[in-house]
């Protein structure tokens, strides 16, 4: 039985607790995985699997997930207390080795909320809930069936011994991958063959909203058809659909604003170049030779050049 003591390390780090009711964040949509495990007894169970454990008392678990889902831009999916430990589980389709980082300054604001100025600065040792960072990821590009992600791995000046360490286990959880985890959780299996049909029948392809609406309502016909989260399915249909599209827009936009930057980038080096073979006295037609560029776009750049002068 917890005494008082323990009972406060567990609850004061407590942000915001939801019981498994499926609501769409005005701050920031939910994505699947949040929706589903922010259930405690689903959640156990995906505990269960990574930790090899079969606990049944859910009542437990302390979902403490930060209410708005995004602190400076630090999303985390599910952050939850159970047994003194303070879970992190993110799930992921792009490889982030900044994840150590990201988490440091997530749980540091966990920490922060629960803990009073005065405990720091007292002579009594302060106790915390032992940290636990997970990352599930499903992307394309090819990863190893499990690594680690280590803050001291971004370190400029490393050291043997780093003084500050964050460790990050990631998962991989593509087709063929850690199947034993998905055979332990029956929730989270059938979550993969959700995401992997929509991933089968998208194909990487650019759809409209129509296409993708088309694809996410025939796959939950599917789900619902082979008893895949077939209650999930059915009650939150809407809720599927919308986090879908959200989850797939936003992707797409992350996408075009890296090659809008990628474009721009190599646009500024191409002129940036010019003008230095410009401030050499290079021969035009040699400049438009080795760079690939007109001789037009050059007389542009040393119009610059001499406006400068």
């Amino acid at each position: 039985m917890e005494n008082k003591n323990e009972e406060k390390i567990t609850r004061a780090i407590s942000v915001s607790e939801t019981i498994g009711e499926v609501l769409v964040n005005n701050s920031y949509k939910d994505n699947i995985f949040r929706m589903l495990f922010r259930n405690k007894k689903e959640l156990l169970s995906l505990y269960n699997a990574f930790n090899g454990t079969n606990y049944d008392n859910y009542e437990d678990i302390e979902i403490n997930t930060l209410e708005n889902s995004l602190y400076l831009g630090y999303r985390n999916d599910v952050s939850f207390i159970f047994k003194f430990f303070l879970n992190l589980y993110e799930h992921q389709s792009t490889p982030n080795p900044n994840m150590p980082l990201r988490n440091l300054i997530y749980v540091s604001k966990l920490y922060k909320i629960g803990i009073s100025k005065d405990d720091i600065y007292g002579s009594k040792l302060v106790r915390i809930n032992t940290p636990r960072f997970i990352v599930l990821y499903n992307g394309s590009k090819t990863q190893e069936e499990t690594f680690e992600y280590k803050l001291s791995d971004s370190f400029i000046n490393k050291t043997d011994n780093p003084s500050l360490e964050l460790k990050v286990m990631v998962y991989n959880i593509n087709k063929g991958m850690n199947e034993n985890l998905k055979n332990a959780c029956k929730t989270f299996k059938e979550y993969m063959i959700f995401v992997n049909k929509v991933r089968d029948y998208t194909n990487g392809r650019k759809l409209s909203k129509e296409e993708l609406t088309q694809i996410i309502n025939k796959t939950v016909d599917e789900c619902i058809k082979e008893n895949v989260l077939k209650e999930f399915m059915i009650m939150n249909r809407e809720a599927v659909m919308n986090t879908c599209l959200f989850e797939y827009d936003e992707e797409k936009h992350i996408k075009n604003e890296k090659n809008i930057s990628f474009e721009e980038g190599i646009a500024q080096e191409k002129h940036d170049s010019v003008l230095r073979m410009l401030e050499k006295n290079v021969p035009l037609e040699n400049i438009a030779d080795y760079l690939d560029v007109s001789i037009n776009y050059i007389k542009q750049i040393e119009e610059e050049l001499l406006a400068k002068a």
